[in-house]
C-alpha cells in the first residue's frame, strides 16, 4: 500500500519510517513537512494512506484534509491528546500518540482495508470525502451515503442520522461519482442505489423511491426510465 508521512518534524518522520520497515506491506512514497507541501505531493503521487500530524505550522492536518477532493486512508500521529476524539469523529483509521510505540502501530495497520485501485481510467471516481459542519467533522464513506441533494452551490450529504453541508455543487460531485453505484434522480438529488429498498409508480410516469431510513426521494419521468434499467425494474 502506497504511503506518504505528513510531520513537521523530521525526527518524527526518521522515526516513523524505522517503524515502518518492518511492514513490507507499506510502501513510504514521499514525505511533507508540512500542508502545502503535501498537497502537492498528494496529487501527484495519489497515495492510499496518509500518516499525519495534526498540528502543524501553516495548516492543521484537519485543514489539510478539507482541502482534498478524494480522501485517502488516514492514520494520525501526534503528540497532542486532545485531538483524539475529534480524530475519531472524522473516521481516522487511527490515532497514535507521539513516541509511536512498535504494537500500536501495528494495531493500526491491521486496520487497513485492501484500498480499490485507482487507475488512470477511474482515479477521478470518488472513495470518501472529508467534510467539516462547524466544530464537527468526518471522513465519509460514499458507500454510507444515501442521498445527495443540492443547495445551491453547496450539497448537502445525508448519512446515519448526520446531514452536513459540503463546499461542492451537486453537479461538480457528480462528475467524479461512480454512476454504478449513484443516480442523478432530479434536478436538485443523487440517490445511492444501493439504499433504494423500493419504487412506486408517481405522477405522470414520474417514480418514488423509498430509501433506507424511510425518506423518499421523486424520480423523474425522463429519470424513471434510466433508473428501471439500472435496477432491473
Amino acid at each position: 500500500m502506497r504511503a506518504i508521512i505528513v510531520d513537521d518534524e523530521r525526527l518524527a518522520r526518521v522515526e516513523l519510517r524505522r517503524l515502518l520497515a518492518e511492514h513490507p506491506e507499506i510502501e513510504i512514497a514521499g514525505e511533507a513537512r508540512g500542508g502545502e507541501e503535501a498537497l502537492r505531493l498528494i496529487s501527484t503521487l495519489h497515495p492510499e494512506l496518509i500518516f499525519l500530524d495534526v498540528q502543524m505550522p501553516g495548516m492543521t492536518g484537519f485543514e489539510l484534509l478539507e482541502q482534498l477532493e478524494d480522501v485517502p486512508r488516514v492514520i494520525f500521529t501526534t503528540g497532542y491528546d486532545r485531538y483524539a476524539i475529534k480524530a475519531f469523529e472524522v473516521n481516522a483509521l487511527d490515532y497514535l500518540m507521539k513516541p509511536i510505540a512498535p504494537d500500536r502501530l501495528a494495531e493500526a495497520l491491521s486496520r487497513l482495508r485492501p484500498a480499490r485501485s485507482k487507475t488512470r481510467l477511474d482515479h477521478k471516481s470518488l472513495d470518501q470525502v472529508f467534510v467539516r459542519d462547524g466544530e464537527r467533522c468526518w471522513i465519509v464513506r460514499l458507500d454510507d451515503v444515501v442521498l445527495m441533494e443540492s443547495e445551491g452551490n453547496y450539497t448537502r450529504l445525508y448519512f446515519g442520522t448526520e446531514k452536513p453541508l459540503i463546499r461542492r455543487s451537486l453537479s461538480a460531485l457528480e462528475q467524479q461519482l461512480d454512476a454504478t453505484r449513484f443516480f442523478r434522480a432530479n434536478r436538485r438529488q443523487i440517490v445511492n442505489l444501493r439504499n433504494v429498498e423500493k419504487t412506486a409508480a408517481g405522477v405522470g410516469g414520474a417514480l418514488v423511491a423509498t430509501l433506507r431510513g424511510g425518506s423518499q426521494v421523486e424520480i423523474s419521468r425522463r429519470a424513471a426510465a434510466r433508473l428501471r434499467e439500472a435496477m432491473s425494474l
